[in-house]
């Protein structure tokens, strides 16, 4: 039973991922478990897009060949390898994105709901209920609005309402984009390395030959 075979949730123990020992057989391998949950909390707690937080990955291991020396089998040897490995499997499987999402609320008088549609729409906002509230003018729109799509909303809500219309924004979900950050064109490539960029990393998204060993 797999279940029962989960070494560990990431990162910090809680994520959302998780790592699985797939293995049948293989000696010494409770010797250099910490060693591994060590490096896949360190592999999915700075990715290797981005250094962000890694999203939904089950890694499962199928084979180890390990030293029977211990001196081989050290932190300081598993470690930096079990992130290479986890690296390299995360680049080979066509990695993407995520984006936060809030949930974004807007009120306004029903003569003005076109101006919040016009925002929503020039900034892949997702309108998924609107309704009236009973009694009054007032006319309320929900929608899914990208965190980064959000900067100035406020302002131009109010410019393309006449002041008519109040926003509150809260965080719902992530999203996935469904770019290809490896693309030279995308628009992806770009959110990743000024992410980089920001962070003091080297530009470009290292190849999967930084990490992918073969013997």
């Amino acid at each position: 039973n797999e279940a029962r075979k989960i070494w560990c949730f990431g990162p910090e123990g809680t994520g959302p991922n998780i790592l699985v020992d797939c293995t049948k057989g293989v000696q010494y391998l409770n010797e250099i478990k910490d060693s591994c949950v060590a490096g896949f909390q360190w592999a999915t707690k700075q990715g290797p897009l981005a250094e962000e937080n890694v999203r939904g990955v089950r890694f499962d291991i199928h084979d180890i060949t390990i030293f029977a020396d211990a001196i081989h089998c050290t932190g300081g040897q598993i470690i930096p390898t079990a992130r290479r490995v986890l690296y390299a499997c995360i680049l080979t499987a066509k990695p993407r994105l995520y984006e936060p999402v809030y949930l974004c609320e807007v009120q306004c008088p029903e003569r003005a709901a076109g101006g919040i549609y016009e925002v929503l729409n020039r900034r892949r906002g997702h309108v998924f209920e609107e309704h009236h509230v009973t009694g009054t003018p007032m006319f309320i729109v929900k929608a899914y609005l990208p965190v980064n799509e959000s900067f100035g909303f406020t302002a131009d809500l109010c410019s393309y309402t006449r002041c008519q219309a109040s926003s509150q924004c809260v965080f719902d979900h992530w999203q996935m984009m469904t770019q290809d950050p490896f693309e030279s064109e995308s628009k992806l490539k770009t959110i990743v390395n000024d992410i980089r960029k920001r962070k003091g990393l080297k530009e470009g998204i290292p190849p999967v030959d930084d990490y992918l060993d073969k013997l």
